[in-house]
Formats: C-alpha cells, sequence, structure tokens
C-alpha cells in the first residue's frame, strides 16, 4: 500500500474521515471519475471493514455479519486507507489530526469530505452512560450482545424509544429471544407517525412477540435494574437506548459553520457554507430536502448525499459542469425481526401516505434493501461504466462556490 501522505507530485489530496455508508461511498465514487494521476484519495477510518450500520440490531442478537474489508472493496480503486481515529480537523490550516495505537500524525488536504457520521444521543438523561446500551456502532451492538447472551430466562429488558431504531431492536430481541421479558418505552403514541394501515400492523407484531409497549412515556433516568417514569420505575436487567443520534463533535470545534445540533451546513452541491474545500455528507451534514425541511440522519438520506458530494468534486476538478439532484424520500423500511416487517411509503417529504407494505413480504424487501446498500457500497457507480477525467485546473484549489457557478 502506497504512503498515505500524497501532494509531492502535484495531486489533489481528498481526504475522506468516516468510513460509513456516506463515507465509504463517496471515497470510491470520486476515485471513479478521476484520475488516480491527478488526485489522492485517502480514507481515514478506525476500523478496517465496513460496518453495515443497519444490522447491528441483527449483531446484537447474535446473528453474525458478513466481513466487508475495505482492502478488498477498494482494491485497484487507488483509495489508500489510513487505519486511525479523527481527532481533530482545522478547517483554517486544512488539516485533519489521526491517531493510531502508535502515532498521531496531521494529514493536509485540499479537499476534506466530512462523514463523521453520528453516534447515540443520552440527552444527557441521568445514569444512560453508566447504565445503558446502544446499537448506534460496532462496538456497542457488540457490548450488548454479550450482555443479552448473559441473561436468563425471564429477565427483563427496556428498549427506550419508539422510532425506527427501537422498534427494529425490541422485535429483534422479542423474536431471538422469547424467553425474555421484552418492554418498549415509546414517548408519543406506538408509530404515531405511521398510517394506520402500519400503526395497527405494528401492534399486532408487538402483542404476537409479547412485547409490553409503555406509550406516552418518558424516561428520566437509568439504573442498573430498572429505567426511572414519570408512571414508576419499570424493571430492567437491560436498558437499549434508541432515542436518536447525535453527530460527531468535531464539527462544532472547529471554524466550520453548524447549526445547534453540531450538523455542518451546506448548499445543494454538499459543500460547506463556511469552508468551500469542506464537504458534508451523511448525518454530519445539515442538508434540505423538499419543503425546506432538513433530511433525517439514516441510510435513506447519506447514500445520495455522497453520490452528490463525489460528483460535485469531481466536476468541479475536471472542468465540467456541477448537477445536483432532488433529494427525497420514497418509503421508510423497517425490520420487525427475521420474519416480519413494514415498509411504510412516504411522500417526498417522508410524511407517511395510506399504503405500506407488511408481513413476510414486507421482511424480505428490507433484506433486499440491506444487501443492496452494502452493494451499493462496493459499487458506488451502481456498476455504470464511468470515465476517469483528467484535473484541469490547479491541483491544489478549487474555484469558491460563486465562481463555480457563475455563468
Amino acid at each position: 500500500m502506497q504512503d498515505h501522505q500524497h501532494g509531492s507530485h502535484g495531486q489533489h489530496r481528498v481526504v475522506v474521515i468516516g468510513a460509513g455508508y456516506a463515507g465509504a461511498i463517496a471515497a470510491g465514487r470520486l476515485a471513479r471519475r478521476v484520475r488516480s494521476e491527478d488526485v489522492a484519495i485517502t480514507l481515514v477510518n478506525a476500523e478496517p471493514d465496513f460496518v453495515e450500520r443497519v444490522r447491528l440490531h441483527q449483531l446484537a442478537v447474535g446473528q453474525e455479519l458478513r466481513p466487508r474489508p475495505f482492502a478488498e472493496m477498494f482494491a485497484g480503486t487507488g483509495v489508500q486507507l489510513r487505519l486511525a481515529r479523527v481527532t481533530a480537523v482545522n478547517a483554517d490550516r486544512k488539516t485533519v489530526t489521526a491517531t493510531d495505537d502508535h502515532a498521531t500524525e496531521e494529514l493536509p488536504y485540499d479537499t476534506l469530505v466530512y462523514a463523521l457520521g453520528s453516534a447515540w444521543n443520552t440527552h444527557d438523561v441521568p445514569g444512560t452512560a453508566e447504565h445503558a446500551h446502544d446499537i448506534a456502532g460496532r462496538p456497542g451492538a457488540l457490548r450488548l450482545r454479550e450482555r443479552l447472551a448473559a441473561l436468563g430466562a425471564g429477565q427483563p429488558v427496556v428498549v427506550v424509544g419508539g422510532g425506527l431504531t427501537g422498534l427494529e431492536a425490541a422485535t429483534e430481541i422479542a423474536e431471538s429471544r422469547p424467553d425474555l421479558n421484552v418492554a418498549l418505552a415509546a414517548r408519543a403514541a406506538l408509530g404515531d407517525w405511521l398510517s394506520p394501515k402500519g400503526r395497527r400492523h405494528l401492534r399486532k407484531v408487538c402483542d404476537r412477540l409479547g412485547i409490553t409497549v409503555h406509550e406516552h412515556t418518558t424516561v428520566t433516568a437509568v439504573a442498573a435494574d430498572h429505567v426511572t417514569t414519570a408512571a414508576g420505575d419499570i424493571p430492567s436487567s437491560v436498558t437499549v437506548w434508541t432515542t436518536g443520534f447525535a453527530v460527531h463533535p468535531i464539527a462544532q470545534a472547529t471554524a466550520l459553520k453548524t447549526d445547534a445540533t453540531g450538523r455542518i451546513e451546506v448548499d445543494d452541491t454538499m459543500r460547506s457554507l463556511s469552508h468551500p474545500d469542506v464537504y458534508a455528507i451523511g448525518d454530519a451534514a445539515l442538508v434540505m430536502g423538499p419543503n425546506n425541511k432538513p433530511l433525517r440522519m439514516s441510510c435513506a438520506s447519506g447514500v445520495p448525499t455522497a453520490w452528490q458530494a463525489a460528483d460535485s468534486i469531481a466536476s468541479r476538478l475536471t472542468g465540467t459542469k456541477p448537477t445536483t439532484v432532488p433529494l427525497r424520500y420514497f418509503n421508510q423500511c423497517i425490520s420487525l425481526g427475521r420474519k416480519d416487517g413494514l415498509i411504510q411509503y412516504v411522500t417526498a417529504d417522508d410524511q407517511a401516505r395510506p399504503a405500506a407494505l407488511t408481513g413476510k413480504t414486507a421482511a424480505l424487501y428490507k433484506e433486499l434493501v440491506c444487501k443492496g446498500a452494502a452493494w451499493g457500497v462496493a459499487n458506488p457507480t451502481l456498476a455504470k461504466p464511468t470515465r476517469r477525467r483528467s484535473v484541469v485546473q490547479g491541483p491544489t484549489s478549487l474555484p469558491h462556490p460563486t465562481a463555480a457557478n457563475a455563468g
């Protein structure tokens, strides 16, 4: 593998930080759009293989996931993998600080693709960080897996959060461990954002799996053996916390323009509003969708933002006109264990339509979506033929957005 430091040959240095769905796709797609002689692409990630985040609830209950090593995924593309944690970004000096087990190093860039994503959000609820488990990343899912495996029959498990992640976690645990007493605590009504058909099916599945649903319930504290709510304590040997995601804190510690939650504000090409040499994608980016509503943090949002950023960078480097594609939603895909599912069809801005697909057909649909997402990481141009173009402008500079969009 080549040394990850570039620039000595006049190459434009692109550093991509984070290799989830968005970061891995952006690196691979850009590599297929530009000549490696002109552009050096370094992907910085703490783990050597791709993590299928949409399957971490499966990992948590003991199912094995197929390994997807980046070394195989990026073989022959020119993408150089740097195994390290990103500990700082200096957007003014244009450097990324990367730390591994041996050293800390500064990586200079000409263009940065920020894709550090998100982690679980404890909302500073007392006891959550100490006693709850998360499935927002592989380390958390593996810790939960070990804890669940150690539970005896009849032990109570409480999943806190009634969104997509909470529903998938609760149903997966209940299906794989019918000997446990699984409960779900939701702040609103069960599946309140779904269509009537979707809500009915969700309730039927929870009843079939024996999941106790606590609706309109806010957990205010987590202890080792219970969670606290306004209505009293709910026994819990294992608490799984799924009340949304929080973005990686590094962006807010930089000079990049962010919103109150720390998401980087970008234009419709995924370019930072404050630093034109930075692109942000996936959960880390504040991307406005239909009706000027921010896209939700999800794989469904992250993948098209990665396509957009890679194509935008390639266009600006090669002197072709950048194009933008409207970002919109089509459905929400929810697995309810391995044998059941719910596909809620939605409007462009993510509001439920009356139509929904349920049952085994929906489970198959969701499985195909998950497989398709992983395939799309390894095939970021969707197997379409591509042409690697030469960089036509100065290798270490990109035009300012106003210049790029002029004419």
